[in-house]
């Protein structure tokens, strides 16, 4: 089925003007595409028979868009909610579509007035603490890969392993790394989200990592990608994703809870526990643009809570401590303090049963 002209430019303005990955533009059209269905249906613009994917939205154009109003939008997040079963933070991503589409119609290209979507609210989503991977599991993920009996197996994964580990990267940043990223030093060039560039720096372990690997690395014409599958192709995602998941299968560690993702927090999480490392620098590293994407990490050490807490001068201080400490004040005048507070205080509650 052919697509609206107006959700073809919308794509094209994301996609070359904004930047907008091609993961995320593809995220961006199924969610109006799916809108532009549901409008079609509450319009009566649809036969009743006619299921809700095989809908034709060819002939949404910018009159129909301009009968939309806050009522719609709400009727559409309770149709996801209801016949979709989509999740709070499903609904989120559609709510972030749509207030991105209208405010596109409204402030670049000028074909609406009123932007409908300027009041719809984000669902309220539960937060979560991050699931990652301990020290411990960590470093026993890490001797899996080291007993591989393949070298360039046993090289290309300990190094793929190590910089999620070290540096919080995501999926797609990995996968998309050229041997050129690497400075030879201590820095990596990639390519976060919103094809936004940005230097990764690197500790010990990594560096070595990446050196042994290169070593082995086999030299391929007009192939730059730093990371080769077995046919010496740049690794896929999900290439990668199934090499992480068979590494942690091993490790003994459940793939249905842990993932290619979850070493991201796990990089994060031993960065903000054992590193002294401050939101802003963590935030930075990981390549967030909102520092609350960040946040979720400072909820998740106990430890130093408890540290925190403890550290304060009076968390040791007992009654009998205190009553020592006022040995060398003169009694008489404390008791007289006190007996001048309960005067105060039964002539409050005479006051009050008077009234």
């Amino acid at each position: 089925m052919q697509n609206p002209i107006i959700l073809d430019d919308y794509l094209d303005y994301m996609e070359t003007i904004k930047g907008t990955s091609p993961n995320t533009t593809k995220e961006y059209y199924y969610d109006l595409k799916t809108f532009f269905k549901f409008l079609k249906i509450r319009y009566g613009l649809v036969e009743e028979n006619i299921g809700f994917e095989d809908i034709d939205i060819s002939d949404i154009d910018i009159n129909i868009i301009r009968k939309v109003n806050i009522q719609d939008l709400y009727s559409f997040m309770s149709f996801l909610d209801k016949k979709k079963n989509d999740g709070n933070s499903t609904r989120s991503r559609k709510v972030a579509s749509l207030r991105s589409f209208f405010k596109y119609l409204t402030d670049r290209v000028n074909l609406l007035e009123k932007n409908p979507a300027a009041q719809l609210e984000f669902p309220k989503i539960e937060s979560r603490h991050p699931t990652y991977l301990t020290l411990d599991q960590s470093l026993n993920l890490l001797e899996t890969v080291s007993k591989n009996s393949n070298e360039y197996f046993r090289k290309r994964d300990y190094c793929i392993i190590t910089l999620f580990l070290n540096c919080g990267l995501r999926l797609s940043e990995l996968s998309s790394i050229d041997v050129d990223s690497f400075n030879g030093s201590d820095t990596l060039t990639v390519i976060g989200k919103g094809n936004k560039e940005r230097t990764v720096f690197l500790n010990e372990s990594c560096v070595v990592s990446i050196r042994d690997y290169l070593q082995i690395r086999p030299v391929v014409a007009n192939e730059k990608a730093l990371f080769l599958s077995k046919r010496k192709q740049r690794m896929s995602n999900r290439a990668i994703q199934h090499m992480i998941d068979k590494y942690l299968d091993k490790s003994g560690l459940d793939t249905s809870i842990y993932s290619t993702h979850k070493l991201r927090h796990t990089a994060a999480t031993l960065m903000y526990k054992y590193g002294n490392v401050d939101i802003r620098a963590l935030q930075e590293i990981l390549g967030h643009e909102s520092v609350s994407t960040t946040q979720i990490y400072t909820h998740i050490d106990n430890e130093r809570l408890r540290k925190a807490v403890n550290s304060n001068p009076l968390s040791k201080i007992s009654v009998e401590d205190v009553s020592k400490l006022n040995n060398n004040v003169v009694h008489n005048q404390n008791d007289d303090n006190y007996d001048d507070d309960y005067n105060d205080e039964i002539h409050s509650d005479t006051k009050e049963n008077n009234k």
